[in-house]
């Protein structure tokens, strides 16, 4: 029994031909490179899951009124930046990376006078954070961040009428850096920005 199933491997070694070795020596490398394809496109929807996420709970955070009660210093901004770096590093993603979104999104201060912002009409973020975009929280002044201001921003208009009411809050949007590893293509080691923003509607209190 043994001796047959011998002959039969020693066999079937003699009939593979040379074509076929090279057929496998081609296809192989090409089915390694898919395989690594999927998975680094597959951890870049992930990380921008996550970064979604983030600032998802940033926007939450920064529209939430202001606790009079709280120990001082607590302000939107920093509660908004407190939240995304604490999702991020619930993801295992370092925060220190964030960066602030260039450019920023166009969003008007409300109430809005005209009902889109062009160029460079667009709200700026908040100068507190340096490595998120704060949209409808400002700080005015100097010292220790200024002066707090609560001017939120037009999410959306009711009507096309100049003026006309619509959704007002706060945006939250920052960029993380990733970068590819696909060794003999054009994205090797090439790194890309995934982009992240999030509004969240204020309520009237």
């Amino acid at each position: 029994m043994l001796n047959s199933i011998g002959g039969t491997a020693h066999r079937l070694a003699r009939e593979t031909s040379a074509s076929e070795i090279a057929e496998a020596a081609m296809v192989l490398p090409l089915v390694f490179m898919m395989l690594l394809a999927v998975f680094w496109f597959g951890q870049a929807f992930s990380i921008y899951s996550a970064l979604t996420h983030a600032a998802r709970l940033g926007a939450r955070a920064a529209v939430a009124p202001v606790c009079s009660t709280c120990a001082a210093g607590a302000d939107p901004t920093d509660n908004a930046f407190n939240a995304v770096q604490t999702a991020l590093q619930a993801a295992n993603l370092d925060p220190n990376k964030l960066q602030q979104p260039a450019p920023r999104p166009g969003l008007c201060q409300y109430p809005s006078a005209v009902t889109s912002c062009p160029g460079g009409a667009a709200v700026a973020c908040d100068r507190r954070q340096t490595k998120i975009c704060v949209q409808g929280i400002s700080h005015s002044g100097g010292g220790g961040g200024g002066t707090l201001d609560q001017d939120y921003v037009q999410l959306s208009s009711a009507s096309s009428a100049v003026g006309g009411a619509g959704v007002y809050g706060v945006s939250v949007s920052f960029v993380y850096p990733y970068k590819f590893w696909l060794p003999g293509t054009s994205l090797n080691k090439q790194q890309i920005l995934l982009r992240a923003q999030a509004q969240m509607r204020a309520e009237a209190q």
